[in-house]
């Protein structure tokens, strides 16, 4: 069983992370910890905890960082509104925050746990986790692996050089990658790829009930708002990819790179930069030899959307047997 911390700024494609982790068998979500991002820290937790309240998800909620480590804060208003989550109806939360700062709860649960037993999974901007990393640099060498919804190898989603979670805040991205743990780096390549076609939209109405209505009315909010934004026939399931990939690694096919970010770039901030070990023979990053390359990270490139697609539909019917 994969052992796992969410964290995440709800955002509708994170509300469905959040429903394919707590409703596949084979992950147990720890906890769930808030960041700012889509929406402001007030309410992407609030919307982490009413989905937490809907569905009968009963795991500690963190909140966490409010801003990046520095610069400015972007939010994605846009597409997901002023809530973070318009669109869906949701109740008030039920139950209290735990107390814990988003950055203890994670370095308490990874240090609770058997060495190289928590994954780490990132899918809003990296904020928490460049700070738990500089709070108890220690947990890097304990966690057993981190997968991250961000990054773009070809074009961005809020700049055309980058993607939005690595542009909120690239210095906290650039921490994560560097870490010098195991990171698998799901952009927008692959996420591209995780559309809610018409064929998966149907599949979840057949399964009936709030939950299914939940994330149908989750897509026809971000397929009107992404008319406008982005170049997509349906609406991505991004934050799920990386849910997705901790039940059945065959999802998506990966290749070992070099992955920077860049930070200092007036056209290009937030850019992630890939140097692919099957197409460099380079022994440094860009040609300077104290930039030693490291073809550390999982690169994220070819989905297998049937079986994407059939771990979004089990997960829903799961949680909406369980409720039933």
């Amino acid at each position: 069983m994969e052992k796992i911390i969410l964290d995440c700024d709800p955002g509708h494609d994170d509300a469905i992370a959040i429903l394919l982790a707590a409703g596949n068998p084979s992950v147990d979500l720890l906890g769930i910890t808030t960041v700012a991002g889509n929406q402001t820290i007030e309410n992407v937790t609030r919307n982490a905890l009413s989905v937490c309240t809907a569905y009968g998800i009963q795991v500690p909620v963190a909140r966490g960082a409010a801003g990046p480590l520095v610069g400015p804060q972007a939010l994605a208003a846009e597409i997901h509104g002023e809530s973070g989550l318009d669109g869906p109806v949701l109740p008030s939360a039920s139950f209290e925050l735990d107390d814990r700062h988003a950055v203890d709860f994670i370095i308490d649960t990874v240090m609770a746990h058997e060495p190289h037993t928590v994954t780490l999974v990132p899918v809003g901007p990296f904020t928490n986790i460049a700070l738990a990393i500089r709070k108890a640099p220690y947990i890097v060498d304990r966690v057993k692996s981190v997968v991250v919804m961000g990054g773009s190898l070809t074009r961005g989603n809020i700049t055309p050089a980058a993607e939005f979670n690595v542009y909120a805040d690239p210095e906290a991205a650039e921490i994560v990658f560097r870490a010098g743990w195991d990171v698998t780096m799901v952009g927008l390549d692959l996420t591209h790829q995780a559309l809610a076609r018409p064929e998966l939209q149907d599949r979840v109405r057949a399964v009936g009930g709030p939950i299914s209505e939940f994330v149908l009315d989750i897509w026809a909010w971000v397929g009107t708002a992404m008319d406008d934004v982005l170049q997509i026939e349906a609406p991505a399931v991004h934050d799920a990819c990386c849910v997705a990939a901790l039940i059945d690694p065959s999802v998506f096919t990966v290749a070992k790179a070099d992955v920077r970010v860049e930070i200092t770039g007036r056209w290009t901030r937030g850019m992630t930069v890939a140097n692919f070990e099957s197409a460099s023979g380079m022994k440094h990053f860009g040609g300077t030899a104290t930039e030693q390359v490291d073809y550390r990270t999982n690169v994220a490139l070819e989905l297998d959307w049937p079986k994407f697609a059939g771990l979004i539909v089990d997960a829903l019917e799961r949680l909406t047997s369980a409720r039933s």
